[in-house]
C-alpha cells in the first residue's frame, strides 16, 4: 500500500493535533513538515519526521519536489506584514502539484469583525475590525485567487478561538494569568484542537473545491462565563473583572473589539461530524479529569 504523503506549512499544535490523528488511525505516513529553523530532522510519536526551513527570508530548495508529491498540504503558518508567504512561494515555484487531493488554509473567524453578538455562518459580511482579521481574509482572497490560477483543491476553515490540554483557561486561572473583561454582550466561539484534527481526518475523503468551513464548537459564551465554570471546577474564587478602558494590552483589547456568535452547521452536515466536546463544559471536564 503507498504511503499517504502529507505536507504541513508549519507544526504548530493544530498540525500536530492532525498529525497524531493520522497515526492513531494507522495510516502509513510520508511525512514532512516547515519550521523556521534551519532544515532537521524531528522525533514525533515515535515517527522521524524532516522539517525544512521556511521563511519570508529563506527557504530549503528540498521542499520543491516535497511538495509537488503531497497528497495533503495543510497550511498554518499565518500572514507576515499583510502577506501569505506559502501562497506567494507556490505562484512563484511551484508549476503543478500532481496527486494533491487537498490545500487546507487554516484562517480565523477574526475575518467577521463585530456582528454586536449576533450570529454568522459562512455566508455573512466579513469586515474585520482587527489587523488579524484583515491581514487574514485578504490571505482568503490571495488563496482563492491563487486556486482558480493553478486549479489547486482548495478548502478554507476559519477557525475559532483554539484551546487543547496544554493551552485552556484552567492552566491560566491556576497560575492566576487571566484578566476578564467586563464587556456587556461580549461572545465568542472556540474549538478544542481535537475536534480540528478529527475534521481534518474526516475531509480526507469527503472534500468540495473551493469551499470554507466555520470550524467552532455549538456553544459561543463570554469569557466570563467559560472563566467562572473553569474556577468552580478547580474550586477558586471568581477572577475578578475589569473594564476594557482599563485594559493595557493591545492584543486583550483587539479581542473583546468583536462581539458574535459563530455558526458551525455547514461543517457538522458537510463532514456529518460529531464533536467530540460540543461546548466548553465537555472540554473543560475532560482537561480538568486527564490532566489536573
Amino acid at each position: 500500500m503507498s504511503k499517504t504523503k502529507v505536507f504541513c506549512f508549519g507544526f504548530g499544535q493544530v498540525a500536530e493535533s492532525f498529525i497524531n490523528k493520522l497515526i492513531n488511525e494507522k495510516k502509513d505516513l510520508d511525512l514532512s513538515v516547515t519550521s523556521r529553523q534551519e532544515t532537521h530532522q524531528i522525533e514525533f510519536n515515535n515517527i522521524k519526521i524532516n522539517s525544512y526551513q521556511f521563511t519570508e527570508d529563506k527557504c530549503d530548495d528540498s521542499i520543491k519536489k516535497k511538495i509537488e508529491e503531497a497528497d495533503y498540504i495543510l497550511v498554518s503558518i499565518p500572514p507576515i506584514d499583510g502577506q501569505d508567504i506559502v501562497a506567494n512561494y507556490l505562484n512563484a515555484n511551484i508549476k503543478k502539484i500532481i496527486n494533491c487531493k487537498w490545500i487546507t488554509y487554516l484562517s480565523a473567524t477574526s475575518v467577521y469583525g463585530d456582528h454586536k453578538g449576533g450570529w454568522v455562518n459562512e455566508d455573512s459580511v466579513t469586515q474585520p475590525t482587527t489587523d488579524n482579521g484583515m491581514s487574514r481574509l485578504e490571505a482568503e482572497k490571495t488563496w482563492k485567487s491563487l486556486s482558480n490560477k493553478k486549479n489547486y483543491p482548495l478548502q478554507i476553515f476559519r477557525l475559532a478561538g483554539i484551546y487543547s490540554n496544554e493551552f485552556n483557561i484552567l492552566k491560566r486561572l491556576k497560575s492566576d494569568k487571566v484578566q476578564i473583561v467586563d464587556k456587556k454582550n461580549h461572545f465568542f466561539s472556540r474549538i478544542h484542537v481535537e475536534d480540528i484534527a478529527n475534521i481534518l481526518f474526516k475531509s480526507l475523503d469527503n472534500f468540495k473545491n473551493n469551499e470554507i468551513y466555520n470550524i467552532c464548537d455549538d456553544k459561543p459564551a463570554s469569557q466570563i462565563e467559560v472563566a467562572a465554570y473553569g474556577a468552580k471546577l478547580l474550586k477558586l474564587e471568581k477572577p475578578n473583572s475589569v473594564k476594557l478602558e482599563e485594559v493595557e494590552s493591545q492584543m486583550l483589547r483587539n479581542f473583546y473589539k468583536d462581539s458574535k456568535k459563530v455558526d458551525n452547521k455547514k461543517m457538522k452536515e458537510f463532514f456529518n461530524h460529531k464533536l467530540k466536546y460540543p461546548t466548553y463544559v465537555e472540554g473543560l471536564n475532560y482537561i480538568f479529569n486527564n490532566t489536573f
